[in-house]
């Protein structure tokens, strides 16, 4: 039986990282995780690198603005897997740059997770995000580097639990704000699910060089099904304010 890959995780303390951190682990890889100096010493993640270092992770000090450390970590390991927020999401040109130095990677994830960046159609502030994403993409295939995207859609944890209304932290009780008509279908994938799915696109070869779609057939609803689901699970039904298209356009416009 082949050894499995050493994976590097950037990015692996954020909020998508630590569910395929996590998954890693389980599935039986060796598994690395870059963290900054300050990140080792300070106390806002302390609780998750000790629960990392009992799963049995190794913590490697280094920073994507730190070309020597990247590339140091980088020949420990056979795969990459960022899960950098958006405010480093265009300095991933510098762990693309590592990544060709060290010249051992067999596969690279860049920090995507979320919706196919070449075949969707976003308005402002989204735009511009996926817009360096696809710059990413593109900069990954001209240095010939091997690829897996994710394309995750959305985060279950992130969106259900208020049933994304804004402000709120339980699901609504009485009156349901929905955007639009409600009744575009989306896919809402758990997160433990989502690291799952990654960590086993990782050596296997039909997912190299191509776009892993997670979007299992039991995941897809629309706002309006999601309403009426709950409404179900809490006996009784909900007033449904339904916000226009044109009005969305324009509350984000500002």
């Amino acid at each position: 039986m082949a050894s499995k890959s050493k994976i590097l995780f950037i990015g692996g303390t954020g909020y998508i990282g630590k569910f395929t951190v996590e998954a890693s682990v389980k599935a039986g890889h060796p598994t690395f995780v870059l963290v900054r100096e300050s990140t080792i010493s300070g106390p806002s993640k302390s609780q998750l690198l000790d629960h990392f270092k009992n799963l049995g992770v190794n913590l490697v000090i280094g920073d994507v603005l730190n070309h020597e450390s990247l590339v140091k970590a980088i020949k420990q390991v056979d795969v990459v897997i960022s899960t950098v927020g958006h405010t480093l999401l265009a300095d991933q040109v510098k762990i693309i740059a590592a990544i060709k130095e060290a010249g051992n990677v067999k596969r690279f994830f860049p920090s995507e997770f979320g919706n196919d960046i070449d075949r969707v159609h976003a308005v402002e502030p989204a735009k511009s995000l996926f817009a360096i994403k696809a710059k990413i993409r593109r900069a990954v295939e001209a240095e010939g580097i091997p690829y897996t995207y994710v394309a995750s859609n959305l985060f279950a944890g992130y969106f259900l639990p208020n049933l994304s209304q804004p402000g709120a932290t339980a699901p609504p009780r009485y009156k349901v704000v929905i955007l639009g008509d409600g009744n575009p279908k989306a896919i809402y994938n758990e997160e433990n699910d989502i690291g799952t799915y990654t960590i086993k696109a990782v050596d296997d070869p039909r997912t190299l060089n191509k776009i892993l779609y997670i979007k299992p057939p039991g995941n897809i609803y629309s706002f309006n099904d999601l309403v009426s689901l709950w409404e179900r699970k809490i006996g009784k039904t909900l007033d449904r304010v339904y916000v226009p298209e044109e009005q969305v356009l324009k509350n984000i416009q500002g």
